[in-house]
């Protein structure tokens, strides 16, 4: 059995808690008919597109449906049969779920994605100074090399650049800025030769490697066997992970070529690698990490870090077709930062020109909110354990619980979506902070100065669940930030983008949300964009 939970603590949240024991509060709770004894509602709950809503795109996506009908909690069944204090209080109490933690292992090695207590509080130790603020604004230098020489540039070889003022092209985004992302990795002194096509066995390995090869929509049979390994010992579930990896082979391939780059890294400058490097030579054994663990976290960063910020960027340039004026506004204020800083004798914008570019940081933020690519978090409650509920809710048989105890066992699924669409902008009283403008992308929002503060603080950036929150929150947060802040300036400020086809564009529900256009979902990641040169103020 599942609960859905859309109040814990000071916020709510839309979550599924499947239900291993018996539990008479969590048997009371309503919720929507289990349609089959064998999949559960798990096949509604996880088939349709990520993070959507039905009245913008036509579908309905049962989480928030299931909301609208039967409040902030509900429950749902699964196969046979609150955001603050999972994430904060009590965070190491909820791990990762145990198939889907030998799925991470797999793919990433023993990083800090899917590893626990004391080794999780170590290795976080050890990466967290090449995650700072300086140390990511020290990167800035690289990243917007990559988005002039290598962005640019190759824009610049298809055409792009030497268009007259009433011509276009049309590309695929999401190729070229997956290509570019993955490039700005300057975390690890490496070039990946992506842009300039190079014939580089990891680059290709990456390419796509999220769209479709290895994840998409969850087939009934995918989630029944995901479901029995989360109950079956650790030991077996590696086993058959290691001997039965089917569309895993590729994630495989691709570990092993990353973790052969890793070796030759962290010579240079005091990267993410250096330190890396440092901590695996220190003298103390409590704090040197093992070469498994040192190669893991390049599989980590890049892996989980690359495809997020290009699939999150796509989505942005995709809203800034839908919104036109929200386009020309941003480029009016990237010309006017690039005036002052020309005026000021600079030639080219640092981390610092950002702060006089407050609506580019709506724009980013609003992205963040409106488009979370990571759109469900996946833990497991290691014991009983009662979570604190923000508003009460009333079950089948008339109680009125405050609290929401829960044994050892549960698997709890937090919607990001719903928490930065829906929980973020209420008020302990369920009264709406932004009206009914929470369910359309509008930077204008985080502009108002007269937005009530909600009375506790999930996410390390804008209060948004998208980097998640406490002690396992993205670690990587500040450098996705900055690099989406770099390429906008160059994207929007050099180039306009409107919409090539009439085709709905579909958030795909891979490994993290992708942009597939409808009636060609086969090929995998895909948003063609109409691009032409933007005119210049002088």
């Amino acid at each position: 059995m599942l609960v859905s939970i859309l109040a814990l603590v000071t916020f709510s949240l839309a979550c599924a808690v499947y239900r291993r024991w018996r539990r008479i509060s969590i048997s009371d709770v309503p919720g929507p008919e289990c349609k089959s004894f064998l999949y559960g509602n798990l096949p509604e709950f996880l088939g349709g597109q990520a993070g959507d809503m039905r009245f913008l795109f036509d579908v309905v996506y049962t989480d928030f449906e299931w909301r609208d009908k039967y409040g902030d909690v509900f429950k749902i069944r699964g196969p046979l049969g609150a955001i603050q204090y999972i994430y904060h209080t009590a965070s190491y109490r909820f791990p990762k779920a145990e198939g889907r933690r030998q799925i991470s292992h797999l793919l990433f090695g023993p990083g800090l994605s899917n590893v626990d207590g004391d080794v999780h509080k170590r290795q976080r130790k050890d990466m967290l100074p090449g995650f700072g603020g300086p140390e990511s604004k020290a990167f800035s230098p690289d990243v917007l090399s990559v988005c002039r020489e290598g962005l640019i540039g190759y824009l610049d070889s298809g055409g792009a650049t030497h268009l007259s003022a009433d011509q276009s092209i049309v590309l695929d985004v999401t190729s070229w800025i997956s290509r570019a992302t993955l490039d700005a990795i300057a975390a690890f002194d490496y070039s990946f030769g992506a842009l300039d096509d190079s014939d580089n066995q990891l680059t290709k390995a990456y390419a796509n490697l999220f769209s479709f090869d290895i994840f998409g929509i969850p087939t009934e049979a995918a989630i029944l066997s995901l479901s029995v390994m989360d109950h079956l010992p650790p030991a077996m579930v590696a086993f058959l992970m290691r001997n039965f990896p089917g569309r895993l082979s590729h994630g495989l391939l691709t570990n092993k070529l990353s973790t052969a780059i890793a070796k030759d890294l962290g010579k240079g400058r005091r990267d993410i690698m250096s330190l890396l490097v440092e901590a695996n030579a220190s003298e103390n054994a409590k704090t040197r990490l093992p070469p498994r663990e040192l190669f893991a976290q390049m599989n980590t960063i890049i892996l989980a870090g690359h495809e997020t910020t290009s699939n999150t960027l796509c989505f942005g340039l995709l809203e800034f077709c839908k919104h036109p004026e929200i386009q020309q506004k941003l480029r009016r204020e990237i010309h006017a930062a690039e005036r002052a800083i020309r005026n000021n004798g600079r030639t080219e914008s640092t981390a610092s020109d950002l702060d006089s570019m407050p609506y580019l940081s709506a724009v980013v933020k609003e992205t963040l909110r409106y488009h979370a690519v990571v759109y469900n978090v996946f833990r497991v409650s290691s014991q009983d354990d009662v979570l604190p509920l923000n508003n009460p809710i009333t079950t089948t048989s008339g109680k009125v619980l405050h609290e929401l105890p829960i044994p050892k066992g549960l698997q709890i699924i937090s919607s990001v979506a719903a928490y930065n669409r829906v929980c973020l902008w209420r008020h302990a009283e369920n009264k709406e902070i932004f009206g009914d403008d929470a369910d359309v992308f509008n930077p204008e929002r985080w502009l108002r100065e007269s937005v009530p503060k909600t009375t506790a603080s999930l996410g390390v950036y804008g209060s948004l669940f998208t980097f998640a929150g406490g002690a396992r929150s993205c670690i990587g947060w500040r450098f996705a930030v900055l690099e989406m802040h770099m390429f906008l300036i160059q994207l929007v400020g050099n180039f306009e983008f409107s919409l090539a086809e009439d085709k709905d564009i579909r958030r795909e529900a891979t490994f993290v949300m992708t942009p597939k256009t409808e009636g060609e979902i086969e090929k995998g990641s895909l948003l063609r964009l109409k691009i032409k040169v933007a005119q210049k103020e002088e």
